[in-house]
């Protein structure tokens, strides 16, 4: 890889043998491997057996947790904050288990979108949960640097399962508790 951002350098027009480049391949192989460590990343070893029982049936929410992701048609970061909720029916995920899962899915060439939904159903998966709803807010890169250039856009996502997409007041309930 770090041939291959030599050459990208290169190409552009620059020397990578200046003295502000001569390093510059290595440290951008060594951040596309970290910016991209999702795939490495097995969901099982991620939770890590983090699932305890619980009696509880009332709604978990962990609000507010930061994400980075690199678009998968620009490989320029979108950088915001996902909300995850769910409804346990038997057992509870460790909480920093929750902000893990987000982190293994963004690590990936993503679009927004299936980064939402991967959230869901990874912690649908592991939780059994009686429903699950995820809210990504972001702003992506792509669009502020490059084409439209527009500096003040938020995108975004949702995705409900279970009890959040066939009951309203569920729903309902998720939004306000985040204030959406």
């Amino acid at each position: 890889m770090r041939e291959h951002y030599r050459n990208i350098i290169e190409l552009i027009g620059e020397d990578p043998a200046r003295p502000g480049l001569l390093d510059t391949p290595e440290r951008a192989a060594k951040a596309m491997e970290y910016l991209t460590s999702g795939y490495t990343q097995d969901l099982g070893e991620v939770v890590n057996e983090a699932l305890f029982p619980s009696d509880s049936s009332e709604m978990v929410i962990v609000q507010d947790i930061e994400l980075y992701s690199l678009c998968e048609h620009h490989l320029l970061p979108f950088i915001g904050k996902c909300h995850v909720g769910y409804i346990p029916n038997g057992k509870v995920l460790g909480l920093s288990k929750v902000a893990r899962v987000v982190d293994m899915f963004a690590h990936r060439l993503q679009i927004q979108e299936n980064l939402t939904t991967q959230i869901a159903a990874a912690i649908e998966q592991v939780t059994g949960a009686l429903g699950v709803g995820v809210i990504i807010e972001a702003q992506h890169m792509c669009m502020m640097m490059r084409g439209v250039e527009k500096q003040n856009s938020t995108t975004k996502t949702s995705a409900m399962l279970g009890a959040f997409r066939h009951r309203q007041a569920t729903r309902y309930e998720f939004l306000s508790l985040i204030n959406r």
